[in-house]
């Protein structure tokens, strides 16, 4: 099939079609970054910005390799002061657009910020994370290494723990997987769950022991600084009594579940550091898998601006 977008903003408006699409695509980027010489002619001649509101050393450096093995100049526009974090994206993407800027990967405290800004301009824009709406490609690469481990999609059950409210990577999560057909769990304590959750078709649990029951995959999700969260979280020895994911929790899922994390785990709360160390933990196939998606990204938007042309 053909990807005839302009621009990549969110998985709630794509089909599960194009996701499984974007996921074969990325399976060829993978083979690239497996040879010795990385580099590729597809986006030779292109300038792709990576446009970045918010620090994020992990994610800019994936967007940068994935850019860098197609063949696109890059150029890195970081701004990281809150007073300078305020100005107008619109005049940004004007600004970018009439210096020649091709693509543009933004990432932006504001929710809806992509969108907004892929309106205004001709480049294509790949959101890099808007505020804590969506972080589309953080879930591809998620759903591209369940798929390298567990085969298909078919009959998963995916348990996500910890601050679904404020996650952008929980929310991409939930739209893919939801689409893909998988059974979708959420828990943590109420204050971290989005009312209307259960509208969606997702599961909604406040007993981590009991949503880990014959789960497949269990994804944490990075907390926020302990001090953020006022009254919503009496505190962080609070949250890892009930859910941080121990052994006893593994105990419940099925024998070959796999953890994820969208980073580095906080070994303290969120996840037991002899579970991280173990390869049940596959964060370091997230990060092999972000490159390639992200590569796979770029070159289908690609072909989606040659369509428009």
């Amino acid at each position: 099939m053909s990807f005839l977008r302009k621009d990549f903003i969110s998985l709630l408006d794509i089909s599960k079609e194009e996701i499984l699409h974007i996921l074969e695509t990325a399976e060829t980027m993978k083979y690239v970054l497996n040879q010795k010489n990385k580099k590729t002619p597809y986006l030779n001649g292109k300038s792709v910005i990576i446009l970045f509101y918010e620090r994020s050393v992990r994610a800019k450096l994936s967007y940068e390799l994935a850019a860098q093995y197609l063949g696109a100049s890059i150029v890195d526009i970081t701004v990281p002061g809150i007073e300078d974090r305020h100005e107008n994206i619109n005049d940004m993407g004007r600004t970018i657009e009439q210096m020649g800027g091709d693509f543009i990967i933004c990432r932006h405290p504001m929710a809806g910020s992509a969108k907004l800004l892929a309106e205004k301009v001709n480049a294509g824009v790949l959101n890099a994370g808007d505020g804590i709406n969506e972080d589309p490609s953080q879930a591809l690469l998620d759903l591209m290494t369940i798929k390298h481990i567990k085969g298909s999609f078919d009959d998963l059950k995916v348990t996500i723990v910890g601050d679904v409210i404020s996650s952008r990577v929980a929310r991409s999560n939930i739209w893919g997987l939801l689409k893909l057909g998988v059974d979708v769990h959420v828990v943590a304590p109420p204050t971290m769950i989005p009312s209307h959750l259960e509208d969606f078709g997702v599961k909604v649990h406040y007993d981590l022991n009991e949503a880990a029951k014959d789960s497949d995959v269990i994804m944490s999700l990075r907390l926020q600084a302990e001090d953020s969260y006022g009254s919503r979280l009496a505190s962080f020895n609070e949250y890892k009594d009930f859910f941080k994911v121990t052994h006893d929790v593994l105990a419940r899922t099925k024998p070959d579940c796999i953890i994820m994390h969208p980073g580095s785990p906080d070994r303290r709360v969120e996840i037991e550091g002899s579970i991280v160390d173990s390869s049940r933990c596959i964060t370091d196939d997230q990060i092999t898998n972000g490159v390639a998606i992200r590569m796979a990204l770029l070159y289908l938007m690609s072909m989606g601006r040659r369509e428009d042309a």
